[in-house]
C-alpha cells in the first residue's frame, strides 16, 4: 500500500497499458476541462460545455471514442496541479492510516438506535446492530457514532458534554468502541464547527476532540459541515498519540486540504448517462470517497457509480430517526460489491487507474484498475435497461493469464484471437460487472472461497429483488388512564370533553416531507409532518402549571425514588434539595421515565399531546394561549445567550393563562407528552417551546411555541435524554 510513487502519479506501466480502444472503435478528440478547477466531480469525456446540465441527444455521445485523449489531458492537469500545490502524500503512506484505503462500506450510527443501545436493559448492543448490518448488507468497515444533532440546542449542553451524557459517560463510549474494534470495525467521532451557541467549552475545538479521541480510543473524526477538516484536528491527535483519518462531511473545497484529509464524503453524484470521476480522487487515487445519499430511495445510480470509481459508501438508513432503509435490491447490490472491493482493496488505490476503459457494448463503462502483483481488476457498469450478454471486454493476452468473473463468481475461458483475449459474460439491466485478470504466476490464494461466495450471491438475479421502499411504523406508548375523579384535584383545572380539530405539525429541521417524518397517531397509516384530526376528547383535569422542585421533592422524599439510571438527574438540586429560591421554578433534569414515575405517585398520568393542545388552545384555534398574536410581556425573557435561563417561578406571568386559566404552557419550559416507537428509535413529542435559544446556528433543536407545532425529541437513555430545559405537568381522568 505504500504509495511514495503518487509523486509520478501516471508510472510507465500505465502509459504502456493496453491500446486505449478496441478494434474497430474511432477516435474523437472533445476534450473540455472549464469544470476540472471548480465542483467535485470531472467532466465526462465527449461532454460539452454546459455539463452537468441534461442534453438533448445524450445518447449520441460516445464516452470512449474521447477517452483516450481525455486521459492525456487529465493526466498532465493533475501532474501540473499536484506540482503547484507542492503534493505531500506522506499522510497517504503512514501505516497507521491506511486502513481508510480499505474503508469501503461506512455508516452514519444514531445513538438512539435502538439496534445499538437498548434502553430496557441499559446497555450498548454493538453486536446486535452490527449483526443487523451484515444480515441485511454484509456489514460496514466504519461508523460514525453520532450522538448530538438533531437533539443539541434543547439546552446550554455542547457537543462535548452530549458525548459525555451518554450512557456511562465517556467509558460507556470507550466500551462501545471496543466492541466495534473488536468486530474489526473502525469509529468516527462528528465535530461540529458551528456549534458556538451552546456552553463554551473552554478551550479550541480541536483540542477538545483530540482528548475526546483518546479517551474513547477511537479511530476517526468527522467533521460536520466541514468543506475540508482543518490541519489543526489532524496535528492536535497526532500530539496526543491518537493519530485519526479526517473526513469532512462536504466535499473537500481547497485541494491543499487533501493532503491530509485521506477519506471523504461525496454527495449528489450528478445524473448522466456517462457515469462521472469524482475529482478528488483522480487527484489521488488513495483517497477514499464515500458517496452519502441520505434521503435517497432508489440508490441504484449512486451504487453504479460506486462500482465504476472503485469508491466506498455510506449506507446511512437512520437519519436523525427518520428510518430510510436501503431497499432488497440496493442492499444485496452493497453486499455484492463490498464484497469484491474488500477482496480487492489493494487494486481499487493503484496509481495507474484509469477510467473509461475500452468495452464493446455500448454504454457499458468501465474502469481498469492494474496492481503491481499481477492482478488487473476491471469494474463494469450496464447503463441502459436492456440484460446485455456476450462478449464484453478484449484484453491484452499474455500465455497463461486468467480471467475471473467475480460477478458471477466464475472464471471465464476467452476467445482469444489476435493476441487478444474477448471475454463474455452477462450484465443485467442497469447491472454491473467485475473481471479480474491474474497475469501468468499470479497468484490469490483466497479466490476459490471467494468465487464460492460470490457464486451463492449470484444465483438471484437483481431483477428478482424488491425496489419497494416504505417508512416504519411507529406506535404510540400506552398510557394508562388514572382512577376517575369527578372533581378537580387542588392545583388542577377542568378542561370539558367534546369534539376537537388537533391540528399539528413537527418542526424537524430536515425531512422535508417525506413519509416517516415525525410521528403517526394512532389514527394515522404511517408518520408525517402535518396533521389534522376531529377528536372527541373526554373531560380531564390538568395542572394549572408544571410541576415544581417543591413538589417533585416530595415526591422524592415520600417514595424514595431512586432512577435506575442516575446520569444528569436533577442535576441543578444542591445535596439532594432544588437550590435556595428555586422551590417554585419547574422542576428540570427529569427524565420521561422520572415524570412518569412522579405522575403515578400522585394518581396522575402524564397528558396526551391532544389534551396538553386543548388544554393550551381551547376550542377556536388561537395560536398562542392568550390569542393569535405574539405577547412578549406573557412569557419570559428569550435567552440567547451560551448559557440556559433560570426557568421563572410558575404562575408569575398569569398573561399568558389560555381560555381555561392554564399557566406556564408557552416559553418556560418544554413538557413531555406522548412517546412513539418504530423498530428503531424512540421519540417523545414536546409542547410548550422555552426561554432559551441558542445563536450562530440553525442546526440547534427549533422552538414550537406555536399550538400548532410541536417538538420531536430523539430517546436514548434517561440521563442523556434529562434536560435543563424540560419539565412536565400532569393530567387526571374525569369521572
Amino acid at each position: 500500500m505504500d504509495g511514495g510513487r503518487m509523486n509520478d502519479p501516471v508510472p510507465p506501466a500505465e502509459r504502456d497499458g493496453p491500446p486505449a480502444h478496441a478494434p474497430g472503435q474511432g477516435r474523437t478528440s472533445n476534450v473540455h476541462f472549464s469544470h476540472v478547477t471548480t465542483g467535485r466531480w470531472l467532466p465526462p469525456p465527449g461532454k460539452a460545455p454546459g455539463w452537468p446540465f441534461a442534453e438533448i441527444g445524450h445518447w449520441q455521445i460516445d464516452a470512449q471514442a474521447a477517452a483516450e485523449d481525455w486521459l492525456t489531458g487529465l493526466r498532465e492537469w493533475r501532474r501540473e496541479h499536484r506540482s503547484r500545490l507542492g503534493w505531500d502524500d506522506s499522510a497517504y503512506r503512514r501505516p497507521d492510516l491506511q486502513w481508510a484505503q480499505r474503508n469501503i462500506v461506512h455508516v452514519q450510527t444514531m445513538v438512539e438506535d435502538r439496534y445499538f443501545y437498548d434502553p430496557e436493559s441499559g446497555r450498548y448492543t454493538v453486536d446486535r446492530y452490527l449483526d443487523d448490518l451484515e444480515r441485511r448488507y454484509g456489514g460496514v468497515d466504519s461508523v460514525l457514532v453520532w450522538y448530538a444533532y438533531p437533539n443539541i440546542g434543547i439546552d446550554e449542553r455542547n457537543q462535548f458534554d452530549l458525548a459525555r451524557s451518554l450512557p456511562g459517560g465517556v467509558q460507556g463510549l470507550r466500551g462501545a468502541v471496543a466492541d466495534f474494534h473488536r468486530r474489526g470495525v473502525r469509529v468516527f467521532l462528528p465535530a461540529k464547527p458551528w456549534d458556538h451557541g451552546t456552553r463554551d467549552e473552554g478551550r479550541p475545538e480541536w483540542e477538545a476532540m483530540a482528548e475526546l479521541v483518546r479517551a474513547t480510543g477511537a479511530d476517526g473524526i468527522n467533521g460536520d459541515t466541514y468543506n475540508g477538516v482543518p490541519r489543526a484536528f489532524y496535528d492536535a491527535c497526532d500530539s496526543l498519540g491518537c493519530p485519526v483519518v479526517l473526513e469532512p462531511e462536504s466535499t473537500i473545497s481547497s485541494e491543499e486540504q487533501l493532503m491530509w484529509n485521506v477519506q471523504s464524503w461525496t454527495k449528489k453524484v450528478p445524473a448522466d448517462l456517462v457515469p462521472v470521476v469524482p475529482k478528488w480522487k483522480w487527484v489521488e487515487p488513495r483517497h477514499m470517497i464515500h458517496i452519502e445519499n441520505r434521503w435517497g430511495r432508489d440508490r441504484r445510480h449512486d451504487l453504479q457509480n460506486l462500482c465504476f470509481n472503485g469508491i466506498g459508501y455510506n449506507a446511512w438508513e437512520n437519519v436523525w430517526g427518520i428510518w430510510n432503509g436501503l431497499v432488497e435490491r440496493d442492499a444485496e447490490v452493497l453486499r455484492r460489491l463490498a464484497t469484491i472491493f474488500r477482496a480487492c482493496a489493494p487494486l481499487l488505490v493503484s496509481a495507474g487507474w484509469a477510467p473509461y476503459a475500452p468495452t464493446l457494448q455500448r454504454h457499458v463503462y468501465a474502469s481498469r484498475f492494474p496492481g503491481d502483483d499481477g492482478r488487473v481488476l476491471h469494474t463494469l457498469v450496464n447503463r441502459v435497461e436492456s440484460d446485455l450478454d456476450g462478449e464484453q471486454l478484449v484484453l491484452p493476452h499474455p500465455a497463461g493469464a486468467r480471467y475471473v468473473d467475480l460477478w458471477h463468481g466464475r472464471e471465464l475461458v476467452p476467445r482469444v484471437d489476435g493476441g487478444c483475449a474477448w471475454l463474455s459474460f452477462p450484465i443485467e439491466a442497469l447491472g454491473y460487472g467485475a473481471v479480474l485478470t491474474l497475469a501468468p504466476g499470479a497468484a490469490m490464494p483466497e479466490l476459490p472461497e471467494l468465487l464460492q461466495r460470490l457464486s451463492a450471491m449470484a444465483a438471484r438475479p437483481l431483477a428478482s429483488l424488491s425496489t419497494a421502499w416504505r417508512s416504519l411504523p411507529q406506535t404510540m406508548v400506552t398510557i394508562a388512564p388514572t382512577a376517575p375523579r369527578s372533581e378537580a384535584p387542588e392545583g388542577m383545572v377542568t378542561i370539558p370533553g367534546g369534539p376537537y380539530d388537533f391540528v399539528v405539525g413537527g418542526v424537524e429541521i430536515e425531512g422535508q416531507l417525506w413519509d416517516g417524518v415525525d410521528v403517526q397517531y394512532p389514527w394515522e397509516p404511517s408518520a408525517r409532518r402535518f396533521h389534522r384530526h376531529r377528536l372527541d376528547v373526554p373531560t380531564f383535569h390538568i395542572d394549572r402549571t408544571p410541576v415544581t422542585n417543591a413538589q417533585f421533592q416530595r415526591f422524592v422524599q415520600q417514595s424514595r425514588y431512586v432512577p435506575q439510571d442516575a446520569g444528569n438527574y436533577l442535576r441543578h438540586w444542591v445535596d439532594g434539595a432544588p437550590p435556595a429560591g428555586w422551590d417554585h421554578k419547574p422542576v428540570t433534569w427529569v427524565s420521561l421515565e422520572d415524570a412518569r414515575a412522579y405522575a403515578a405517585w400522585a394518581g396522575k398520568r402524564l397528558p396526551h399531546e391532544w389534551e396538553w393542545q386543548l388544554a393550551a388552545q381551547g376550542r377556536d384555534g388561537r395560536l398562542y394561549p392568550w390569542g393569535s398574536t405574539w405577547d412578549g410581556h406573557a412569557v419570559p425573557p428569550t435567552q440567547r445567550g451560551r448559557t440556559a435561563p433560570v426557568p421563572a417561578d410558575v404562575g408569575c406571568l398569569p398573561r399568558g393563562a389560555s381560555p381555561y386559566g392554564v399557566l406556564d404552557l408557552v416559553g418556560h419550559v418544554w413538557q413531555w407528552t406522548d412517546e412513539y416507537r418504530d423498530e428503531h428509535t424512540r421519540a417523545a413529542v414536546l409542547r410548550g417551546g422555552s426561554a432559551y435559544l441558542p445563536q450562530t446556528s440553525h442546526w440547534y433543536f427549533p422552538q414550537a411555541q406555536r399550538l400548532d407545532q410541536h417538538g420531536k425529541y430523539l430517546l436514548m437513555a434517561p440521563g442523556k435524554d434529562r434536560s435543563g430545559c424540560i419539565g412536565f405537568r400532569c393530567v387526571v381522568d374525569a369521572g
